[in-house]
């Protein structure tokens, strides 16, 4: 079962927060404070951490850096009543993984556990499974079926994005800088050809595909 640590000094929250948790399939740890997390954490292994930031003796930003010092991979999330960008971008710059301003709810919670958890399975992994299709990022193949599909570097690295992030959409200009450079002289028009040229290549695929999002992109649907 997948063990998320949980440290959060307002005792209700923190109650909360566990019960919703352990109702949806985790394991929750619950912790007044950071230094309680700490002594947890050298007990046994969590998979996630779930943190305020504004906590007694030690705050989330301190807990959070010390944390990744030793971890580089395990998912971090804020909880947090700070909704200023100095914050955000503080949190972010120390190496965690995403930020939820309170009041919050618990469905939503879950959901953002669920994208971490998978993301940092990805990541562990090395691999990315949608049905049939499957993409190995240390071969930079994809197979469908179990026949390797042919891609070009670029093709398989664009599809390994939109898939980690089903539903997330892309503009073309994200998908131009990361994939073609800031400095490329290609313009918007080349992602599209790029697109058109994969969902061809995906023509036989029946669990995920490209969908193009009038105005603004593209994203990654899995059926």
């Amino acid at each position: 079962m997948i063990k998320i640590l949980v440290a959060e000094d307002d005792e209700k929250l923190n109650y909360i927060v566990c019960t919703f948790l352990n109702d949806n399939g985790y394991m929750a740890i619950s912790c007044k404070d950071a230094i309680e997390a700490f002594d947890r954490m050298e007990e046994e292994t969590v998979d996630m951490i779930i943190t305020d930031v504004m906590m007694p003796e030690m705050d989330g930003f301190e807990f959070s850096a010390a944390v990744r010092k030793h971890d580089k991979k395990i998912p971090i999330l804020f909880l947090t009543a700070r909704d200023d960008i100095a914050s955000k971008q503080k949190g972010y710059h120390i190496g965690i993984d995403d930020y939820l301003v309170k009041p919050i709810e618990m469905e939503e919670l879950i959901l953002h556990v669920s994208a971490l958890l998978r993301r940092a399975s990805i990541a562990n992994e090395k691999k990315l499974v949608a049905g049939s299709l499957v993409l190995k990022e240390e071969e930079t193949t994809a197979y469908l079926d179990g026949k390797e599909i042919p891609l070009t570097v670029r093709e398989f690295n664009i599809l390994f994005k939109l898939l980690s992030y089903p539903k997330r959409t892309f503009t073309r200009t994200q998908l131009m800088d990361e994939f073609w450079g800031f400095d490329s002289e290609s313009n918007p028009r080349t992602v599209d050809v790029s697109i058109t040229k994969l969902r061809d290549k995906l023509a036989d695929c029946k669990d995920a595909e490209i969908i193009t999002v009038r105005g603004l992109g593209y994203k990654a649907v899995l059926k």
